[in-house]
């Protein structure tokens, strides 16, 4: 017996010493492949990239983890309980590793052959999650067993928990606990309930098995489990329980909902992010700030949305996105699910018709009626000029099975809508900055992500034309200049064929001054005068504005506008106009900070001498606790000439007040100056405009180039669209215009020659001049000299064929 005692004494010591040699031997031979724990104290988790407005609205977040870094004394406490009840009930106790955990996954290894469980300790995740890969090896779990003990010694149980719960995948693209809380209750952990939290603290075991949403009762089962240990274990009392247990899984996605719809700036800002730091722009966690005041951008949705819609209605109703009639309810809730919400339009089938309107099944599942009313414009439509007969009866729209489109109203009433055929885009700056306060690309970006503020070159039509006399003005031409509106054929070394330009009416006015020439956009006098100048030195003047070389043509029909340029370049170019005579780029970006609100960078554009910055961009900087270094403030470069810039205001001013622009005096301001833009057949319209505060261009049309309609021009698209978003962000907002310069004069003008008029003279009108350009009087005026206030040779100013 005692022997028998003695060979299990020395069996067990040599097991054990066995058991410490292997021990040693696999530490001697893993030990210098560890990594440094210490690193765990910097790492640096993958967290999105996010995108606010200026008044610190999210506007959207771009990477594939979704992920919320929280700091342990931040955690509840009751969710650490369900946490530890769930995945490691001795972590307190243990050093990195539970031994009876291990002994347990050891002996399912001899029953079945295989690892099934491998024993892990929270501390032993952690090690595997930050340093490992997840193939099921001895060395692998060998290494995860000796990092675990070695993060132990290093790092305090806080740490471990504060690196676990952060780092842990849950599903659907959540890591950590605070992104998932997010992700399926659409609030922080902090704002959980009990059942909540311990449903939470199921997910890091099987997150596609124990999903709230995917698998509702195997989670449910797994939260009970996880309340009754809590129970057990005497961290929740009977009452906190029972209650959890009666809680029903309330668990939905939620999508981190944007706080502003703005997805053409936030494919813009993501641009320019991933330009700066290629991928790392989605893991760092930047937080990006915008020009972007949230109340303007979302002025420019509606009022772009809304001008399309009320375009692409005069021109009638194509007809259902498609037809399914004889379905049952199922199935055409199945085949609404195929469509998505455009613009805040939403797809709808058509289930029953009335004489007071339809009733429609929305993707909800709810039937809804839709009102006779707003369907009478849905007159047929046949082509871009021509439109059937005005319906009679709802049956006259629509049928039972049609796929509509409907759009809900603030009281929750549903209208009958289609989505546009044709586009627009918008964009505002600031004139002394270039900051861009506001910019929509599209109807929808859900639609088509191109984003035609800053990608369609498209002919501006007159709206260029201002271009073309503020070279005049800077060449001796005044606003009082005659110039000679009359027929004029063409040919010069740039033009293949004879030209025979025109104006929209096919009339000529004869001498007429510069000035009402622009507010009537008459085409002759922008052709004279670039003719007169000279393409070359007017190329020159004209790329000062900002405008590529290659995009502007190098012949006269420059002068109607033929250059292909963006809403953007039109918007910058005019700014010059608006800000005494400045060139301005166009910026997006005002502040980036990195994942702990530190500033990585600060906009410091060049700035028109004496202006301030608008007040959200300058509570940024007032703001601002960082240790970036101060830039030296930069200043505008001067293009043209202040005096310029001011008259050319004043005659813009003359558009709106009895030009092409007439329509705007509806706003009842005095401040606002613009030009209408259409190009041949109505494809494409524009509005540029401005008062001191903001710049704004309009465009719409189709991508692909065609008519807008017979009856259709800047003034009846584009100028809507702009007067609704400039009358809602100028009112109650003073009037506001230029600062007049030194070195101009005001004088009264006889409207037959020109000149400066004499005292009594009928009609005369004043006029502004710069101080070095003031016409001569009258007596100065000999017959044979050509029309008086022209720097054109009598000879050129009447009807001429050039060859």
């Amino acid at each position: 017996m005692i022997r028998l005692l003695k060979f299990f004494w020395w069996s067990c010591v040599a097991v054990f010493c066995g058991l410490l040699l292997s021990l040693s031997g696999a530490f001697l031979y893993l030990s210098p492949t560890l990594p440094s724990v210490e690193s765990l104290r910097q790492v640096q988790l993958q967290i999105p990239l996010r995108v606010y407005s200026s008044d610190a609205k999210l506007i959207a977040e771009f990477g594939e983890m979704r992920r919320s870094p929280i700091r342990f004394d931040e955690i509840p406490k009751e969710f650490i309980s369900a946490l530890l009840a769930a995945e490691d009930d001795n972590f307190a106790n243990h050093y990195g590793v539970d031994v009876t955990s291990l002994m347990r996954a050891a002996t399912q290894l001899l029953k079945s052959g295989q690892i099934q469980s491998g024993g892990s300790t929270i501390t032993m995740q952690v090690a595997k999650n930050f340093f490992l890969t997840s193939e099921r090896s001895f060395s692998r779990k060998a290494t995860e067993i000796l990092l675990a003990l070695q993060i132990e010694r290093e790092l305090s149980k806080d740490e471990i928990l504060e690196l676990y719960v952060n780092k842990i995948y849950l599903g659907h693209r959540a890591y950590g606990i605070e992104a998932a809380a997010q992700v399926y209750y659409g609030k922080s952990i902090r704002d959980l309930n009990l059942a909540q939290m311990a449903m939470i603290a199921g997910l890091p075991k099987a997150p596609s098995r124990y999903n709230p949403l995917v698998n509702p009762t195997r989670a449910k089962e797994r939260r009970d489990w996880i309340l009754g240990r809590l129970y057990r274990l005497g961290r929740i009392d009977q009452a906190s329980y029972e209650t959890a247990l009666a809680e029903e899984v309330d668990a939905r996605y939620h999508v981190p909902a944007p706080e502003l719809s703005a997805p053409y700036i936030a494919e813009m800002a993501r641009a320019e992010m991933v330009g700066r730091y290629g991928s790392e722009a989605y893991t760092e966690g930047f937080n990006v700030t915008t020009t972007v005041p949230s109340h303007l951008q979302e002025v420019a949705n509606t009022a772009l949305r809304e001008g399309l819609i009320a375009y692409d209605q005069r021109h009638g109703y194509r007809g259902p996105e498609s037809r399914l009639p004889g379905l049952t309810r199922d199935a055409w809730l199945a085949e609404l699910a195929k469509f998505r919400s455009i613009g805040g339009l939403e797809p709808a089938v058509v289930t029953q018709v009335e004489k007071s309107g339809v009733l429609v099944l929305t993707r909800n599942g709810e039937e809804q009626a839709v009102s006779w009313d707003s369907m009478k414009w849905a007159r047929p439509f046949l082509n871009t000029n021509s439109l059937g007969p005005r319906p009679q009866q709802p049956a006259d729209v629509a049928q039972v099975g049609d796929i509509i489109r409907v759009q809900r109203q603030a009281d929750e009433s549903l209208r009958f809508m289609q989505v546009p055929a044709a586009q627009s885009a918008l964009v505002s700056l600031d004139p002394y900055s270039g900051a861009i306060q506001a910019l929509v690309g599209g109807f929808s970006f859900d639609q088509s992500n191109y984003n035609r503020a800053v990608q369609a070159k498209r002919q501006p039509g007159s709206s260029f034309k201002p271009f073309i006399y503020s070279a005049a003005l800077d060449n001796g031409y005044t606003a009082s200049t005659l110039v000679n509106d009359a027929p004029i054929i063409l040919s010069d070394d740039y033009l293949t064929q004879k030209w025979r330009p025109k104006n929209d009416n096919n009339t000529f006015l004869g001498p007429i001054r510069m000035r009402e020439a622009l507010y009537k956009s008459r085409n002759l006098v922008s052709i004279r005068l670039l003719q007169d100048m000279g393409i070359d030195r007017s190329l020159r003047y004209i790329e000062r504005f900002g405008f590529a070389p290659q995009d502007l043509p190098r012949n006269l029909s420059l002068a109607l506008g033929t250059a292909s340029l963006t809403p953007l370049e039109i918007a910058e170019g005019w700014a010059t106009f608006a800000n005494g005579g400045y060139k301005i780029e166009p910026y997006l970006i005002e502040r980036i900070d990195d994942r702990h609100g530190k500033p990585l960078f600060r906009a410091n554009p060049a700035r028109v001498p004496g202006s301030e910055p608008p007040e959200e961009i300058a509570n940024l900087a007032v703001n601002a606790t960082d240790d970036l270094p101060p830039e030296e403030p930069r200043t505008a470069e001067q293009i043209i000439d202040e005096r310029t810039a001011y008259i050319m205001t004043s005659m813009l001013q003359d558009v709106i007040k009895r030009g092409t622009g007439r329509r705007a005096l509806a706003l009842g301001r005095d401040d606002l100056a613009g030009k209408t833009g259409t190009t041949n057949e109505s494809k494409d319209s524009w509005f540029s405009g401005y008062n001191a505060d903001y710049v704004t261009t309009v465009w719409a049309g189709f991508d692909q180039p065609e008519s807008l309609g017979r009856h259709e021009y800047g003034g009846t698209v584009a100028l809507p669209i702009w007067m609704n978003y400039m009358g809602t962000v100028l009112k109650d907002r003073p009037s506001h215009l230029p600062k007049e310069p030194k070195g101009l004069l005001t004088l009264r003008v006889d409207p037959v020659s020109g000149r400066a008029a004499a005292p009594g003279t009928p009609d005369a009108y004043f006029e502004l001049f710069k101080s070095e350009d003031s016409p001569p009087p009258m007596s100065e005026f000999e017959p044979g000299m050509g029309i008086p206030g022209s720097p054109l040779p009598a000879d050129e100013m009447a009807p001429i064929d050039l060859f």
